[in-house]
């Protein structure tokens, strides 16, 4: 049986999972940076359509917006999580962070990650006036040992027009948006556009412009209740409240309604934000 810490606070969420076992999530991805950290076992991490062994002392580094996902087997794991916007550390540890690779492997600062882990979770637990800054300043710790000691792992393919799109896709959600202006704008044909855009990210293009409004919905749905579901669809791109509402529920497997009157989203077994 696996025991579980899991707290959501504002623009951070911690994830402890004791016994793991036999378990899969489907590919998803997070609106903000997750560190995946592999304290005992093992288990196949995906990311985007590859598949690495994560064995204990491991560290995962997923940006906002990558496609992931996990496989556990029969043998018992202890895995812990952090997931926060990119604005919750300093702007130069996180440009630092996003320029790093996806695997840090690194025996001699295990126990300093230990250490760091331990004091997240401690101050995750007290939840008073504090610990908001004192989670701050531990996830800064974190990520300046992380690239300090940085030494070798999985590198991480930079594909300019890629990071393009996504960087137009994330801006300009609310409106619409064409492959062919997309393309245009990149000085590529739309042809190779979308299979570049598809090989990368493993999501169609319209697939992934769906998947990024479904996320600004949500994110305005538990954060501002007052406002009408006809008008947080159109918000975030969508023309239509009834399409909306139904691909919102498909992704989420809850209806906008419910999230904005609740405040909350069931949570998965690796985090916020699940997609299938």
């Amino acid at each position: 049986m696996a025991s579980n810490i899991i707290k959501n606070l504002d623009n951070f969420y911690y994830h402890h999972t004791e016994n793991k076992t036999c378990s899969n999530s489907n590919q998803h991805y997070h609106s903000g940076f997750e560190i995946y950290y592999m304290k005992e076992g093992k288990c196949h991490y995906f990311i985007n359509d590859k598949s690495y062994d994560i064995v204990s002392g491991d560290i995962v580094l997923i940006p906002a917006g990558l496609i992931h996902g996990t496989n556990y087997g029969s043998k018992p794991c202890t895995r812990l999580l952090i997931n926060f916007q990119n604005d919750f550390i300093d702007k130069s540890l996180m440009s630092a962070l996003l320029d790093i690779g996806y695997l840090y492997k690194n025996r001699e600062t295990q126990a300093l990650v230990n250490i760091i882990f331990d004091a997240i979770e401690k101050e995750y637990l007290a939840n008073d006036d504090i610990s908001s800054a004192s989670l701050k300043a531990l996830t800064e710790s974190l990520v300046s040992l992380i690239i300090r000691n940085w030494k070798s792992g999985i590198t991480r393919e930079h594909n300019t027009i890629v990071e393009a799109t996504i960087k137009y896709i994330q801006e300009n959600y609310m409106q619409t948006i064409r492959l062919a202006e997309v393309a245009k704008m990149l000085s590529v044909s739309e042809e190779h556009l979308s299979r570049t855009f598809k090989k990368e990210i493993t999501f169609g293009f319209s697939e992934y412009i769906t998947l990024i409004r479904l996320q600004k919905a949500e994110h305005m749905l538990k954060n501002e209740p007052s406002r009408a579901i006809t008008e947080v669809a159109y918000a975030c791109g969508f023309n239509d409240s009834n399409y909306f509402s139904y691909k919102f529920k498909k992704a989420f497997g809850v209806t906008p309604s419910e999230v904005r009157d609740n405040g909350l989203l069931p949570e998965t077994p690796d985090g916020p934000n699940h997609i299938s």
